[in-house]
């Protein structure tokens, strides 16, 4: 292997989630360390990669295990770029008074304590850059009967996710998660087989109509590992094709007759350029993902209020591209827009909502409910009614709809009471609308940002709303972000390596949501 690839280490390797993982980070020029039980053939798992990569046995309920694995492969690379974590033990489904103390703990051993062990020692031989990925699960998420010992050790994994992210974040380097729901692989087969599982009924349960596939796993795990993520740490990313988003008695989506196609094998690909639509993209965030999509060959109509901040955007992307000057809280205008994009492209493929505005710092005691209705008016009601319009142009394709959301979706900040229900409510309203259209084949994804650099944020800085020092010093990662970083994450969802993406919502913030110390979260270079 050249001296100059980057090591990756797939735990669970084995599996069908953790094979996933090898090829998709194989794909991307990684020297791989495939790591699981001595039962397994992990060998066997690495071998179609070609020579060069490793394959260690390892029984990760054993911390001398875990040291032991970590001397061979010191013996083996100088350094480690990259950890997904995969490796676990599944449920027993037992009730709480059949469960034996000791699988409880050997469940909580391998999922919880040696997946810290293994991300200790990993970290160590980490320059600032490497990032660590833990499979974690919607058990740990969402309460599930018979599942004592396995939700709880996930639960535990979600919360180590985000406490080493904030303390290894002064190294330069990342902890994410994502929590898989129902994927197709072995483990999810052996409950079917011994008739713990109906995944007939587990599809009607899923607002796509199916399970999971372990590539799709791999992917949202590549992504967060990768560069793309330079900004996202502390987060954990739901991959359920929208399990958490229905919420109501009955099913959330038809029966399904046997196995559906995508569930084995991802859909056709097709090198067409797709159709986006991008709001409030005349600068900053907008017009950030407005490049991002021009850039990966799309055809982007850039919407703003300001038409002629619009018209730069859109002429700056090339030839192609279109701008509208539109006012989303107006309904009659919202749909001229839309028959106008009908009228040039014919469909839509993809809708950022990402037009949005700040609210005035006044005390609650000084606000007006007209106040309030502005902030949400534009926020909420502009981004449901340019949803309401670019849903019947998706009709016939995977559509997907991007809402952007904010950290005040999770923490609220005083007194900016309407942005941070507004925020609230985006999210809420891409789980509805995923659960909604899941059954007719669109996906929905929030994607929630920190502070980022943009002329909005400069504007709240000179007026004195914010202080930046102290906005970097309470960021783990010491310092806001980058447009870019949340066009990457919207390019990333709208993606095929986001096709079980439904409904969920990312955070791009530096780490801010998933501190909770007293005090700073690092020690920034308060420096211009």
């Amino acid at each position: 292997m050249p001296k100059s690839m980057p090591v990756a280490i797939i735990t669970g390797a084995a599996g069908g989630i953790g094979r996933a993982m090898l090829a998709t980070m194989a794909a991307r020029g990684y020297q791989l360390i495939a790591v699981d039980l001595a039962s397994t053939d992990v060998a066997a798992a690495i071998a179609p990669f070609g020579t060069g990569h490793l394959a260690f046995s390892c029984d990760q309920a054993s911390e001398d295990d875990v040291l032991a694995l970590f001397a061979k492969i010191d013996s083996s690379v100088s350094s480690v770029d990259v950890l997904l974590n995969n490796a676990a033990v599944g449920p027993t489904m037992a009730a709480t008074i059949d469960t034996d103390v000791g699988e409880f703990r050997n469940t909580l051993r391998v999922n919880f304590l040696g997946a810290f062990a293994m991300a200790r020692e990993a970290a160590k031989r980490m320059s600032p850059g490497g990032a660590i990925v833990m499979t974690a699960s919607l058990a740990g998420i969402l309460g599930n009967p018979r599942r004592n010992a396995y939700a709880a050790s996930k639960a535990a994994l979600v919360s180590l996710t985000k406490s080493l992210a904030c303390e290894w974040a002064s190294k330069g380097l990342r902890v994410n998660a994502i929590a898989p729901g129902y994927v197709r692989t072995p483990m999810v087969a052996a409950l079917e087989a011994s008739g713990k599982a109906d995944l007939a009924l587990v599809r009607q349960r899923i607002p796509m109509g199916r399970m999971g596939r372990p590539d799709e796993m791999a992917d949202a795990a590549a992504f967060l590992a990768s560069p793309e993520a330079r900004y996202i740490t502390g987060s954990v990313l739901a991959v359920d094709g929208g399990w958490m988003s229905f919420n109501q008695p009955g099913t959330a989506h038809p029966p399904v007759a046997g196995t559906p196609a995508e569930e084995l094998s991802p859909a056709p690909e097709t090198k067409a350029p797709r159709i986006v639509v991008v709001t409030g993209a005349g600068r900053g965030i907008g017009a950030a993902i407005a490049r991002r999509f021009a850039r990966g060959g799309d055809k982007v109509v850039v919407i703003d209020k300001d038409g002629t901040e619009a018209l730069e955007v859109a002429t700056g992307l090339g030839a192609g591209h279109f701008s509208i000057a539109l006012d989303i809280t107006d309904e009659a205008a919202v749909q001229r827009a839309f028959a106008d994009i009908r009228k040039h492209h014919g469909c839509i493929d993809i809708l950022v909502n990402n037009a949005a505005i700040a609210d005035t710092f006044k005390p609650a005691f000084d606000q007006t409910a007209a106040d309030l209705e502005r902030i949400i008016d534009v926020n909420l009601t502009g981004a449901f009614l340019c949803a309401r319009e670019a849903i019947p142009l998706m009709k016939g394709r995977a559509g997907v709809v991007i809402n952007l959301g904010s950290i005040n979706t999770f923490l609220p900040f005083a007194p900016r009471h309407a942005y941070g229900a507004s925020k609230a409510a985006i999210d809420i309203l891409t789980r509805c609308l995923a659960a909604e259209l899941g059954p007719e084949g669109h996906r929905t994804a929030t994607i929630a940002p920190g502070y980022i650099r943009t002329p909005g944020v400069a504007e709240l800085e000179h007026s004195g709303h914010i202080n930046s020092n102290a906005i970097r010093s309470r960021i783990p990662l010491g310092d806001m972000g980058r447009p870019d970083d949340i066009a990457d994450g919207a390019w990333f969802l709208a993606s095929r390596r986001a096709s079980y993406v439904n409904g969920s919502i990312l955070y791009v913030d530096g780490g801010w949501t998933a501190f909770g110390n007293a005090g700073n979260a690092s020690e920034p270079d308060t420096g211009d």
